[in-house]
């Protein structure tokens, strides 16, 4: 079996570490914040946690923390990163350029929550060579279905993408039941309704199974307007700087305040 480190063991890397080790990989992990995982041997340092890694997977806050991790960890010549936080293409290329001589990376953001890490249902989005995804691809289906997004940083692109239709779609649900408050439709009727529509998706999003913090939303949603025309986007940003960042992103589907 392949040795894997896993450096971050937040609310997805936790879990991911853990139903790895429960599939019989040997799992090292390390976190910035110290944290016992069931199976999972936990290292001092991300140095110590990518010690002999064949594949050292990396799921933390956003693209600067990655590249100081990955550089502090001093990945070995023959390791595969896997990049499964989400960070952007641009990141992704720049992460590339700084990895050393005889590392491959694969970017594989994932869609899902905690439940689907756990149960091993995640949606992920690879990007990388063949050779490279094909290295680590019994690890990557221990957590999901994998879906190959050509050339290193296309898994990232499409994270981002999705990413933009999710959080437009909860803005969107947010302003129609402004509209249903307003007419007097009674919400639960409102939402019967939608559920059934083009904003069924993010109706179901409101059952609270998922987890996804507005700061996180917000910090992704950025990844989307960065230097592009984007009204919609933008109106759906101003929902997320009105909720409470600690908040789950539903939240903003059933609280924004009018005239966002």
């Amino acid at each position: 079996m392949q040795k894997i480190a896993v450096l971050g063991l937040g609310s997805m890397g936790a879990p991911i570490a853990r139903r790895l080790a429960a599939h019989g990989f040997p799992v090292t992990a390390w976190s910035r914040t110290p944290r016992p995982v069931e199976g999972v041997a936990v290292a001092a340092s991300a140095r110590e946690a990518v010690r002999d890694a064949d594949v050292v997977i990396t799921m933390l806050t956003d693209g600067p923390v990655v590249m100081s991790v990955v550089a502090a960890a001093e990945l070995p010549p023959g390791a595969t990163l896997v990049e499964m936080s989400t960070i952007g293409p641009d990141a992704v290329r720049e992460l590339a350029a700084a990895l050393p001589a005889g590392v491959d990376l694969v970017d594989a953001p994932v869609a899902g929550s905690t439940g689907a890490a756990e149960g091993g249902t995640l949606r992920i989005f690879a990007g990388g060579t063949d050779a490279a995804v094909d290295r680590v691809a019994p690890v990557l289906a221990t957590l999901g279905d994998v879906r190959r997004c050509g050339p290193s940083g296309g898994g990232a692109a499409m994270k981002v993408v999705l990413n933009t239709a999710l959080v437009t779609a909860l803005a969107a649900l947010a302003e129609a039941l402004q509209v249903a408050d307003d007419l007097g439709v009674p919400r639960a009727d409102a939402l019967d309704a939608l559920g059934s529509g083009p904003l069924g998706n993010a109706v179901q999003r409101l059952s609270g199974k998922a987890r996804f913090p507005v700061r996180l939303a917000a910090k992704d949603l950025a990844l989307s307007v960065a230097g592009r025309d984007l009204p919609v986007a933008l109106a759906a940003g101003r929902h997320l700087a009105a909720a409470d960042p600690s908040a789950d992103l539903s939240t903003i589907a059933v609280s924004s305040p009018k005239g966002t």
